[in-house]
């Protein structure tokens, strides 16, 4: 970033240190408008509420998604956040417990639950959980009567997030993409590989596109979008079909003569390697894909395709041949500019492990 950097490039900088703040553990206040919340991830709240307590505040409330509500049986509200009133005398482990899903089945009973009014800057706070990759669920409460939101966090030595900057940072910092550096690669059955490294203003997570042989930008050219996927693509975890398609895609690029695939830092859909256990500990209790990232307060597919979009650009490529069986992505890609002019499909056998999260895929739109 510049030496003078604008409102919005502090902002950045504000959500950036912000969610490495709330990954510690530690306290930060939301701000909107004159208003403000202070909020401390529900992840760290079973080793109690002192974090909150020490400044003086009562932690009264808790904010989670609508999504997480409804598995907590609470009446739908319209609203994507829901917030509940803490009686003084619930521990943080219990609290916790609202938030996390795998110990669901140890509290069957649970409530009745009284809702409050959604302070300004509790929805944002659960969007900054997200780009944390925790659960999206904050232990918060208002900045005191009459305190400038700024100045009271100042003085508590706390970090302030601009709630419109955590609205839009997932896309303001896919826009600033840039290719920083690149290599050839030699792969197995794809020897004629380059790979590029992206990395936004943000110096946040990178993106990497793989180029195998020599794409033209003259002619359509044939695309992966990849999401990163620890178990399967490292590991070869046969629950989901991860290493095939990685691995698949740069076959065939090699056999039709050139490809690119993009490996976007987008793992679990999304919501990261931690969550993807959470969720895989569900669906062992039952769930499937969809059901298990729902209870954790997610929606189904938490990924955007910006980044893809962006790197396509600056390595020129207009018209693609997108190999999918996603809709989706199709659609995304194409509301971003890009010319997808073929979806190729990209489906592999099912094992005795993966069988029904295929299916669940099936049932929610993709081609297989």
């Amino acid at each position: 970033m510049s030496q003078n950097p604008s409102v919005s490039e502090r902002s950045t900088r504000g959500v950036i240190r912000a969610i490495a703040e709330l990954r510690r553990g530690t306290p930060v206040v939301v701000k909107k408008g004159e208003a403000g919340v202070v909020v401390l991830a529900t992840e760290f709240a079973e080793d109690g509420l002192r974090p909150l307590t020490d400044l003086g505040l009562n932690p009264d409330l808790l904010a989670i998604t609508g999504l997480r509500a409804a598995v907590l049986n609470i009446p739908p509200t319209g609203e994507d956040t829901v917030v509940i009133e803490l009686t003084s005398h619930i521990e943080g482990a219990t609290i916790r417990s609202l938030a996390d899903p795998t110990s669901d089945l140890d509290h069957p009973m649970r409530g009745p639950f009284r809702l409050a009014q959604r302070d300004p800057g509790a929805a944002e706070a659960l969007t900054l959980c997200k780009r944390a990759r925790l659960l999206p669920a904050v232990v918060f409460t208002a900045i005191p009567d009459g305190e400038d939101p700024t100045a009271w966090a100042a003085k508590n030595d706390l970090l302030v997030a601009d709630a419109g900057a955590i609205e839009q940072f997932e896309v303001e910092t896919a826009r600033t993409l840039t290719p920083i550096s690149g290599a050839q690669v030699p792969l197995a059955g794809a020897e004629s590989t380059r790979i590029v490294a992206f990395r936004p203003a943000d110096a946040g997570i990178e993106h990497v596109a793989v180029i195998v042989g020599t794409p033209h930008a003259d002619a359509p050219v044939l695309v992966r979008l990849h999401s990163e996927c620890f178990t399967g693509d490292l590991l070869a975890s046969l629950r989901c079909d991860c290493g095939d398609q990685l691995r698949g895609s740069i076959r065939l690029m090699h056999e039709t003569g050139a490809g690119v695939l993009l490996y976007l830092a987008q793992e679990g859909r999304g919501i990261g390697l931690i969550n993807k256990l959470r969720a895989y500990t569900l669906q062992d209790q039952g769930y499937d894909t969809m059901e298990a990232n729902r209870r954790l307060g997610f929606e189904d597919d938490e990924r955007i395709f910006q980044p893809a979009a962006e790197m396509l650009r600056h390595l020129g490529f207009k018209g693609i041949r997108l190999l999918t069986n996603n809709p989706e992505k199709v659609a995304g890609l194409t509301r971003l500019g890009i010319d997808v002019v073929e979806r190729v499909p990209h489906a592999f056998p099912p094992n005795n492990h993966n069988q029904r999260y295929l299916d669940t895929k099936a049932r929610h739109g993709h081609e297989l």
